[in-house]
C-alpha cells in the first residue's frame, strides 16, 4: 500500500524541494511506497487528517494534541536544535519601541499558523491587548505579513521567527523587532499514524543516522536541518500540556 506523508503548511518555501528529496530518500531507506502531499492551508490539511488520509506528518505543535489524543499518532523525531519561536515586529518607521507602548485598536497582521499566532498574542498581553480590542488581518504567508507592515496596512506583525530570519536583508532593514520569544521547548515533530506505526522504530533509527553518509547529509542540508533526534512519548506529552496551558 501507499502511505501518505505531509508537511505543516508553515514550512519555509525555500525548503519545499527538500521535502520531496527527503520523501524519496525515506522511500528508498524503508522500502515503502510513500506519497508526499502538500496542502495549501491548515484547514485543508486537518480535513485530510480527519479523513484518515495522512500516515506521516511533519506537524505543527499546535496540532500535536489532536494527532496524539484523537488520531492515535506517535512522535518520531524533531530537527536538532530547532524550536518554534515567535517574533512581534513593526515597521522601522514606527515610533513604538516596546510592546507596552502599543494601544488598543491596532491592526495585527498574522498567518493561519496557530502556535505562532498563540505565542504572539501572549507577547502582546503586557499592552493589555487581546482578540477583543485589536483588528486581526490574516495573510497567506509571512512575506505578506511583512508587506502589510511596509505598506502601512497593519501596525504589528506576528512572525514565525525562522520565517522572519529568512526574509531578505532589505525587508528586515525596514522592520523593527519588539520582542522575540525564548520558550525553547515547542517544536515541530515528525509523527506517524496508526497504519504506519509498525515502522516507527525503524524510521527513528534511520533519521538518527541520516547525517553519517554523504547522501543523507545532502538531504538534511536541503531541509535546512543539522540532523534529527528522537522524540519520545513523554516529551510529546509535556509539549502538548504546555500548549494547552498557553492556550488557556
Amino acid at each position: 500500500m501507499t502511505y501518505q506523508f505531509t508537511v505543516s503548511p508553515d514550512f519555509s518555501p525555500d525548503h519545499i524541494s527538500g521535502w520531496y528529496i527527503f520523501n524519496t530518500w525515506l522511500q528508498k531507506q524503508t522500502g515503502e511506497a510513500i506519497h508526499l502531499e502538500m496542502y495549501d492551508s491548515f484547514q485543508h490539511q486537518r480535513e485530510a487528517i480527519q479523513q484518515e488520509k495522512v500516515d506521516l506528518i511533519y506537524a505543527n505543535p499546535y496540532d500535536a494534541a489532536m494527532l496524539v489524543r484523537k488520531k492515535g499518532f506517535l512522535p518520531v523525531a524533531k530537527a536538532c536544535g530547532v524550536s518554534d519561536e515567535a517574533v512581534v515586529a513593526v515597521s522601522a518607521e514606527n515610533s513604538v519601541d516596546h510592546v507596552e507602548q502599543l494601544q488598543p485598536g491596532i491592526k495585527v497582521a498574522v498567518t493561519e499558523d496557530p502556535d505562532i499566532r498563540l505565542m504572539g498574542m501572549i507577547m502582546l498581553e503586557p499592552a493589555d491587548l487581546n482578540a477583543s480590542n485589536i483588528e486581526v488581518i490574516v495573510n497567506g504567508t509571512y512575506v505578506l505579513v511583512a508587506k502589510q507592515l511596509l505598506q502601512g496596512n497593519a501596525d504589528v506583525g506576528i512572525f514565525f521567527a525562522e520565517a522572519f530570519d529568512d526574509l531578505s536583508d532589505f525587508i528586515k532593514s525596514k522592520l523593527k523587532i519588539l520582542v522575540r520569544s525564548q520558550i525553547s521547548v515547542i517544536h515541530h515533530s515528525l509523527m506517524i499514524g496508526p497504519k504506519f506505526a509498525y515502522k516507527r522504530n525503524e524510521i527513528v533509527g534511520l533519521l538518527e543516522k541520516m547525517g553519517e553518509d554523504e547522501k543523507g547529509g545532502g538531504v538534511l542540508k536541503s531541509l535546512g536541518f543539522k540532523g534529527w533526534e528522537k522524540v519520545d512519548d513523554e516529551e510529546m506529552e509535556f509539549m502538548i500540556d504546555l500548549m494547552d496551558t498557553l492556550a488557556v
